[in-house]
């Protein structure tokens, strides 16, 4: 069995580490890579007017399935076929993104892993606080994804987080890796004194070593949706665990392989969260990781 991937970044060997989870839970299931089960990669290296023709190409190979990474490759997939199935693995509220109809009844052909994103970027500009309190203006980068409504709903909810705390909010968007510099650059001119990152490709680019690697040579906190970023040198992190999330996204391509229709396959949510900090990082940057924060978080060197 053949079954497509669509990423709007990179392709192939970059998703081998990422998706060793999906593998590990196929194999469970009795699908095994090289035996009878094959991926077909298709990235759009972050251009994402090229998703749909991507989708064409997978289609056109009549994969058994298409596991779509992200919010805007499931919307190409969804654009190019109604038989074969989908599962996406997404951070956007796959609901009221017309992915599916309900959580518990996804309807037609599309099912797969929600991992919350929305509920925790609130929740990380909160910890980034906590962390770093005399930050009084923080930067929020995203990708801007054709959803009109994004930006205003960004902007209108962080504002409502920010604004008993204290602490103003500037919004910075990146399509491509290489605005990542930019934006850092343009965020610090304009006085901000931590970031917050949200979850997309883009800036999970290079395992995430490339956007650490910029807020370390602007010196400036930056909090992040997930632990790889922290293993790649970032300062703290605070989201869905992703292994256990690439396994339920596994589980859920083994079921439709074996005959399961996706619209009786209720979505998944990622439940278990984790919190990291790098203590290395932190004495770098000259800050005290805060009892409280001490008392949740997993501390790393």
């Amino acid at each position: 069995m053949v079954v497509g991937v669509l990423n709007v970044g990179p392709a192939g060997p970059e998703l081998t580490g990422f998706l060793a989870p999906v593998r590990a839970r196929l194999a469970e299931m009795g699908f095994v890579e090289g035996r009878n089960l094959s991926f077909e990669y298709r990235g759009a290296d972050y251009k994402q007017e090229r998703l749909v023709e991507l989708a064409k190409e997978l289609a056109g190979r009549q994969v058994a399935a298409i596991m779509t990474l992200g919010g805007p490759p499931t919307v190409a997939a969804k654009a190019v076929t109604k038989s074969i199935p989908i599962i996406f693995r997404t951070g956007f509220d796959p609901v009221a993104s017309g992915y599916v109809e309900s959580l518990n009844r996804p309807g037609g052909n599309v099912t797969g892993v929600f991992i919350l994103n929305p509920e925790l970027i609130f929740k990380r500009l909160e910890a980034l606080h906590e962390l770093v309190p005399a930050a009084k203006t923080i930067a929020f980068f995203y990708t801007q994804t054709g959803d009109a409504g994004a930006e205003k709903f960004y902007k209108d909810k962080l504002e409502e987080i920010a604004g008993p705390l204290g602490v103003k909010v500037l919004l910075f968007n990146a399509s491509q890796v290489d605005e990542i510099e930019k934006i850092f650059s343009k965020a610090v001119g304009d006085g901000a004194d931590a970031v917050l990152v949200n979850d997309h490709p883009v800036f999970a680019a290079g395992g995430g070593k490339i956007i650490a690697d910029i807020a370390a040579r602007h010196k400036i906190p930056t909090i992040y949706p997930g632990r790889s970023y922290v293993a790649a040198g970032g300062l703290i992190s605070y989201g869905s665990d992703s292994k256990e999330a690439n396994r339920q996204l596994g589980d859920l391509v083994g079921r439709v392989l074996k005959g399961a229709k996706p619209e009786d396959l209720p979505v998944q949510q990622v439940t278990k969260l984790e919190l990291v900090v790098n203590a290395k990082v932190a004495k770098s940057l000259g800050i005290d990781i805060p009892m409280p924060l001490l008392g949740l978080a997993e501390v790393v060197d």
